[in-house]
């Protein structure tokens, strides 16, 4: 059991959320469609990250309380986080469109948080190159089954058959299509999200599938019935979904006008698929580079 925890984290924070975990989350006015462990408050990326040797910004930010996140499950002794997911990186040509579009929204919505990391999103944005690279450069998750809590019994099973599943995977593009706004299954979050309408959809839906197939096999319950993958980049405490989807509808609209909204709003190829169990990270496929 020792080297169990030593390798999967201990009892404490076994079921408790990570820094790679997605939201819990579905559209405001609509049904749960997506998932996010959330826990108690997490630490502040590397302040060399925030503070390069060229920057003179204050760091002071960083040093203020961050709003707490809550588990999604009870913590049980013996139980640990499982994720299915698929790891995304926004390439570099479409990061300075989109975060200015984080910047115009968050001047409206000014309580927004980056996702995982906490620190404001306002604080962000008044420095572009730290915007793009602490809120945009980091690894996204596209969920490919809910985050539930699992038994050490079950961990070897579980990889086995997800291996075993998916191991004949392609690689494909993902276009990032629309921003939407999700909220918790509880309804104590917000998420400034973008969603996977068209390219990669038909290939991320047979993977839900086939995790699914795994899922039920081991008595965890599914992935939605109608999921809508997506990545989010923003938070906020609360259902504020309504207000935030209308300045999101009124960015989109001013894009257009512009002339700055493309059919895509960014494209990222997939590479493979990853399970997150506890602290320990399994590599479950990796696509082949044709």
């Amino acid at each position: 059991m020792e080297a169990l925890r030593a390798t999967y984290g201990d009892d404490d924070s076994s079921d408790s959320d990570s820094d790679h975990s997605p939201p819990l989350s579905f559209p405001a006015n609509s049904n749960p469609q997506t998932e996010e462990t959330l826990s108690s408050a997490l630490p502040p990326p590397p302040v060399s990250l925030l503070h390069p040797p060229n920057s003179l910004g204050s760091l002071d930010y960083l040093q203020t309380g961050q709003p707490s996140r809550v588990r999604s499950f009870p913590h049980v002794e013996g139980n640990y986080a499982l994720h299915v997911y698929i790891p995304v990186f926004i390439p570099s040509i479409s990061k300075k469109e989109m975060g200015q579009f984080l910047t115009r929204v968050s001047s409206v919505v000014p309580n927004l948080h980056v996702v995982d990391i906490d620190i404001p999103l306002n604080t962000l944005c008044k420095e572009e190159h730290k915007l793009e690279q602490v809120a945009l450069g980091r690894e996204f998750h596209i969920s490919l089954g809910r985050t539930v809590p699992i038994r050490v019994h079950q961990i070897d099973s579980i990889v086995a058959m997800l291996r075993q599943k998916l191991q004949f995977q392609k690689r494909y593009w993902i276009d990032f299509n629309k921003w939407e706004v999700f909220v918790n299954d509880d309804r104590t979050r917000t998420f400034l999200s973008l969603e996977v309408v068209t390219g990669g959809l038909p290939e991320i839906t047979k993977q839900i599938q086939a995790v699914n197939e795994v899922y039920k096999l081991h008595n965890l319950p599914e992935f939605y019935k109608d999921p809508r993958p997506h990545i989010s980049l923003a938070w906020a405490l609360g259902d504020v979904s309504g207000s935030l989807k209308k300045v999101v509808e009124q960015e989109t609209k001013s894009s257009a006008f512009r002339g700055s909204l493309q059919s895509r709003i960014c494209t990222s190829k997939v590479g493979g698929i990853e399970c997150k169990i506890g602290n320990r990270t399994h590599i479950i496929c990796k696509s082949p580079d044709q």
